[in-house]
């Protein structure tokens, strides 16, 4: 079996569209979400109408977090409060019921899916964890794999016999050990900051082959730039978009 694994698309229809393209190309049998589908970008109605045609099976990310928690929407800095505020009036009814029922985590063939920090954080970062700190993780839970977003770099964590190791990944592909546990922060789809490119990425796991693959997918950034413009957003998310 595929699987494609894409995380923090936030309202890139642009960016998503490349990648449902490329992953329609490669052969995916199932297609999962890290959450953060929408916030920051401009179309997040057809986010999320692309994700239900497409039967993508998502986690909610903190932006989710934000439409549900008023509490926790206040604690987001002012320019993620202006964005979901937008990102509520372009949304549906529809579209806001799937959005805030969304699971913190999910299970599937050995391989955890969560938005921040395993077990099941919703919030918690995996910015440059210490050893310790990793190795809890990994006793945090039993899976082999374990697939989080919320950082929009690349990146894994890797646990077996005898240490942890960590390492940045570039577009390619690796081959998978036997017997060794893995933590991947596959990028970002709408708003990477992996310090590669602005590509829209994401992660596709041949589970036969055994062997995990980065996509990197050039997309029309410029007609998300004026969208953003035209609909309201900050004037920073479209910074984050042009570097």
């Amino acid at each position: 079996m595929r699987l494609a694994i894409v995380a923090d698309i936030h309202g890139n229809y642009q960016a998503l569209q490349a990648v449902l393209a490329d992953i329609a190309l490669m052969g995916a049998d199932r297609i999962f979400s890290l959450g953060d589908n929408i916030g920051y970008g401009p179309q997040p109605e057809e986010v999320v109408q692309a994700l239900r045609d497409h039967h993508v099976f998502s986690v909610m990310g903190n932006h989710e977090l934000g439409l549900v928690s008023r509490s926790y929407c206040n604690r987001l800095n002012a320019t993620a409060r202006e964005s979901l505020a937008l990102t509520r009036s372009l949304l549906s009814p529809v579209s806001l019921d799937w959005l805030e029922t969304l699971p913190a985590f999910h299970l599937c063939c050995d391989a955890r899916f969560v938005h921040g920090c395993p077990p099941h954080s919703v919030t918690v970062y995996l910015h440059a964890p210490t050893e310790n700190r990793l190795r809890r993780l990994f006793a945090s839970y039993p899976e082999r794999f374990c697939f989080a977003g919320h950082t929009h770099d690349l990146g894994f964590y890797k646990q077996d016999d005898t240490a942890i190791t960590s390492s940045e990944w570039q577009v390619e592909q690796r081959r998978l050990d036997p017997g060794t546990r893995y933590l991947f922060l596959p990028g970002s789809v709408g708003q990477p900051r992996d310090a590669l490119n602005r590509y829209a990425k994401y992660m596709l796991w041949d589970q036969e082959a055994a062997t995990l693959e980065v996509r990197a997918l050039a997309y029309d950034v410029q007609k998300t730039i004026r969208l953003l413009g035209e609909r309201g957003f900050p004037v920073t998310n479209a910074k984050r978009l042009s570097w």
